[in-house]
Formats: structure tokens, C-alpha cells, sequence
């Protein structure tokens, strides 16, 4: 059996807390990519970035997805394509979990992967 998916969103969680992310937004979603490997785990791991944050690499453990467009967009197109698999998708944003939830998926709060400082 495949590994379940924690599919993450990106600007969200980096946005949870005020740690002045906004001044370097690649920067920021580059040391969640970071603390998420760090975290171990089996299950797959794919980082939603949108914006100033587009072109973050992945790194083993972590697969970065840059949205061409609207991230909540990729997010729920990546949340309908693994839902068989077992998928989680890690954000606060109210809408998005509703149309996450509405495919079945399971979603988290940013905490699950970003504890507050």
C-alpha cells in the first residue's frame, strides 16, 4: 500500500506565525520545507508555494510544488488526486477545507506541522 500524502499549504502555515516571513517569503517557505523533512515520518510530503515563493526546490522528503496560479487551486486538485491514498491537508484557511472536505480528505491545523513559537 502507498504511503498516505500530507499535502501542506505552504503560504498558510508560514503565515500562522508572525515571525517576519513577509520580509523573505522564499526564505520562509525554504526552512518549513526544512523543518518538514526534518520531521521524519512515512507518510509522502508535498509543499504547496505560490507567489514570491514559486521556485522553492525540493529536497529529499519534501516534494515542492509551485502553483501556477491560485495555490488553494493545486491544493485541492493534489487533495482529489491522492484522496484513494489517504491524504491530509495541513491549513487554517476555512474555504479551503471546506472544498478538501467536500472530496473526503482530512485536513490540520498549521500547528500539526508548525508548532507556535
Amino acid at each position: 500500500m502507498a504511503a498516505r500524502v500530507l499535502v501542506v499549504d505552504g503560504a498558510n502555515v508560514v503565515g500562522s506565525v508572525p515571525d517576519g516571513w513577509w520580509r523573505d517569503r522564499r526564505g520562509a517557505a525554504e526552512r518549513l520545507r526544512d523543518a518538514l523533512a526534518a520531521r521524519g515520518g512515512d507518510e509522502e510530503v508535498v509543499l504547496v508555494v505560490e507567489g514570491a515563493a514559486r521556485g522553492v526546490e525540493s529536497v529529499p522528503g519534501v516534494r515542492v510544488e509551485s502553483a501556477p496560479g491560485s495555490g488553494d487551486d493545486l491544493i485541492v486538485e493534489l487533495a482529489s488526486a491522492y484522496a484513494e491514498r489517504g491524504c491530509t491537508v495541513v491549513t487554517a484557511d476555512r474555504e479551503l477545507r471546506r472544498r478538501v472536505g467536500e472530496l473526503g480528505v482530512r485536513c490540520a491545523g498549521p500547528r500539526t506541522v508548525r508548532p507556535a513559537p
